[in-house]
Formats: C-alpha cells, structure tokens, sequence
C-alpha cells in the first residue's frame, strides 16, 4: 500500500509546517552558533557537534533592500532582508504582505514568520514557502 502523498511540501528542509509554523535551525553544541544548512563543522568554532532548535517566529528588521529587477516570472518589487528573530538568530528573507516602500518598511520594524503557497503540481501538492510580515 502507498503512503498517501503530502497535501503541502516545504520549500526549505528547515521550514516546519503544520498548525504552528516554525523554522529549525542546528545550533552548535559548544559556541551557539546557529546554520540552516548541513555543516561539518561549525564556522564560529570549528567544532563538529549540532542539535537542532525551534527558531522564535518574533523578529525586527535589521537590513533590506527593495529589488526592482528580477528574474522572468518573480514580481517585482518586493522586499529582501535580514531579520533578526527574538532569541537571536539572522535570517535571510523576504517581507511579504507589507508594501515595498521605504516610506513604509522601516529598520527596527517588528514581523513576524508567515508562510504562503508558491505553486502546486500536478499531483495537487502545495509548495510553501515562508517570508517575514509586520507584527
């Protein structure tokens, strides 16, 4: 018998679906340091051991940039950051449902994790991916 095919897929490996979104980051066991991707060895430390950890959704807007120019099919403008979440991790990501104005996005900001659908196959599963929006 065949497993049923999942309904929603994440985008990212780190990107936790369910009721209560979150991200998951692997933070190593001796500086704290916190990667999303695989590491042999930490960057900060250089040592070798990881456990993986709920990221705080809770986040302020530490640097952006409003891209103008995208690739064919990505609508632009839209938002691209660095966010600092509430328990200290950076993030890159894009500010979604927030219009991409400097008048309007500002440093310091308070958002919050969010996901949204980015497309389905022919199977019916969802893509999902996430972005930060305000608090």
């Amino acid at each position: 018998m065949q497993a049923d095919t999942p309904t929603q897929v994440p985008l990212v490996s780190y990107l936790r679906l369910g009721p209560r979104p979150h991200l998951v980051a692997n933070q190593c066991t001796n500086c704290g340091a916190r990667f999303f991707d695989r590491r042999n060895a930490c960057a900060q430390c250089g040592l070798r051991e990881f456990k993986s950890v709920r990221v705080d959704n809770a986040a302020k807007l530490k640097a952006f940039t409003i891209v103008h120019r995208a690739a064919p099919g990505i609508p632009a403008p839209y938002v691209s950051a660095i966010v600092e979440t509430a328990d200290g991790t950076t993030v890159r990501s894009n500010v979604v449902n927030c219009e991409p104005d400097p008048e309007v996005v500002q440093l310091g900001m308070n958002l919050k994790l969010t996901t949204y659908p980015i497309g389905t196959d022919d199977h019916g599963t969802e893509a999902v991916a996430f972005g930060y929006q305000p608090a």
